[in-house]
């Protein structure tokens, strides 16, 4: 836990990295992830809780003396220095020998792609170059623990892709433990080895949010298995469709319905015996599923006629290889992603199926997964 002037600003906060492993800390703004970093780093106290490195507690550790690295948003680079003397100011604080910090600063700026900049001005760099030398002068120091603060969100679009190919890379290379902050789940899917997904909650006392972890796991599990309704929202764009729905028994079945028009949906068998045990039947769930996994293939429709509605499209876009459809169900909005070929277009009443293999059902009023 740390507290700020006695507000408390983070929750539950327990977990541990696996060394080597590549972990980011993903959340909406408030949710303590930077909060986080800077307590591994030194930068901030926490008032309770231990921070631990290979089982040895840190916490009263001075920053210099941690064995970690922090590689900041803002670059936080010297401007009056070349590029060379940025990525070997620790090293010359700390006496190192003139011929292995030569040796040591080459091969850093080869993993980010800089060689030969060593002369270069920062001032004459770009804003990706000087990500490039602050990742070199984290990587020079040979640090168990790089932490990065969403580093590239001061880069445009085109070149935040290739830096995080970059930093893949070099993760890769020196295979150091890394721990990421980041709010873009597109950053967290493709670089993590580990996803911490984090939300924030506003602070009882009216100042303020206080953030805790919703789930761990691998970009995988987080995508196909959410522990709750938070998590399966907040991973996936579009994200996850989620409908209000009645649990029925009708015969041996059992099937969810969705509003006045008694929109039925049949439950697999094992997701049905999950409901049937915890006592859902006759209660309302709310019902999860992506819009990739709605599909209008007259094939797929044929083949699932347990899970067939009929809807009118509000808004169709294209997206170069797939196309998004609005629509609602029972007066829920929802979308579908589905391939660019379809036909159908805005006003058009059209038949969904959905994979209900990919279905998710939560808790109406804990909002926990009774069943993915």
């Amino acid at each position: 836990m740390f507290e700020d002037s006695g507000t408390q600003v983070l929750k539950d906060i327990n977990f541990e990295l696996e060394e080597g492993k590549f972990y980011t800390l993903l959340g909406a703004s408030g949710s303590g992830k930077s909060t986080i970093l800077n307590i591994i780093a030194g930068l901030l106290d926490a008032t309770s809780g231990d921070v631990l490195l290979d089982g040895k507690r840190i916490n009263d550790i001075p920053i210099n003396k941690r064995d970690v690295h922090t590689v900041f948003q803002s670059y936080a680079l010297f401007p009056h220095m070349n590029v060379f003397d940025n990525v070997a100011f620790a090293l010359k604080l700390k006496k190192v020998p003139k011929k292995e910090i030569e040796e040591r600063v080459e091969e850093a700026l080869k993993m980010v792609q800089l060689n030969g900049y060593q002369k270069r001005s920062i001032q004459k760099l770009s804003g990706g170059q000087r990500q490039r030398v602050a990742m070199g002068r984290a990587i020079v120091r040979d640090a168990k623990v790089f932490l990065m603060d969403e580093p590239l969100s001061n880069l445009d679009a085109k070149l935040r892709v290739s830096m995080r190919a970059e930093i893949a890379k070099i993760h890769r290379r020196i295979g150091a433990t890394t721990i990421y902050v980041t709010h873009d789940q597109t950053e967290a899917m493709t670089l993590a080895d580990r996803i911490v997904i984090m939300s924030a909650t506003k602070n009882p006392a009216g100042t303020g949010t206080i953030g805790r972890v919703e789930q761990i796991g691998t970009p995988q599990e987080v995508y196909k298995n959410p522990v709750n309704k938070f998590v399966a929202g907040f991973i996936g764009s579009p994200q996850m469709n989620f409908i209000d729905a009645e649990v029925e028994k009708v015969g041996t079945d059992i099937k969810l319905h969705v509003g006045q028009a008694r929109t039925y949906i049949t439950v697999p068998a094992e997701q049905a015996r999950r409901l049937i045990d915890g006592g859902y039947v006759g209660k309302t769930v709310v019902m999860g599923i992506r819009p990739e996994d709605i599909h209008d293939e007259e094939s797929f429709i044929a083949k699932s006629p347990e899970s067939v509605f009929t809807t009118t499209i509000r808004i169709y876009e294209l997206l170069g290889a797939e196309v998004y459809l609005y629509f609602d169900v029972e007066g829920f909005d929802c979308t579908a992603r589905v391939n660019a070929r379809t036909e159908a277009r805005v006003g058009d009443e059209v038949k969904f199926a959905m994979d209900l293999s990919k279905l998710h059902i939560f808790d109406k009023d804990t909002e926990k997964v009774i069943t993915n």
